[in-house]
């Protein structure tokens, strides 16, 4: 069974910097491609950037020059950093695994206000 585990959110004021970390209970070297997904109050679950086994990097638009994934295979964890937050961030950001199958994390509140 793959487990995800997201820690890093929380409150931050708009402008400011926090860190995602998104830990597997599997070896990530393999894997397709590892992502972030949010959430939004009344939203749809969205795509917010995406990394695949190569190291190619898909972004939204809403987050392209502000957040950045990465993935460190011999800690089989994927990070997303996010700068220049905006209120309008603000988000349940769920971690997913992609291969043959899909999986998801529990997701991690990011709140963005002052």
């Amino acid at each position: 069974q793959v487990q995800l585990v997201e820690s890093g959110g929380g409150l931050v004021q708009p402008g400011g910097s926090l860190r995602l970390s998104c830990a597997a209970s599997i070896s990530i070297f393999r894997i397709f491609a590892m992502g972030w997904y949010r959430q939004g109050p009344g939203k749809q679950r969205e795509l917010v950037a995406q990394i695949t086994r190569n190291g190619s990097t898909h972004y939204a638009d809403s987050v392209k020059g502000r957040f950045t994934i990465s993935r460190d295979n011999a800690k089989n964890t994927v990070y997303l950093q996010m700068n220049s937050l905006k209120p309008e961030d603000t988000a349940v950001y769920y971690c997913n695994m992609l291969n043959s199958d899909s999986y998801w994390g529990q997701g991690t509140q990011v709140t963005v206000s002052s």
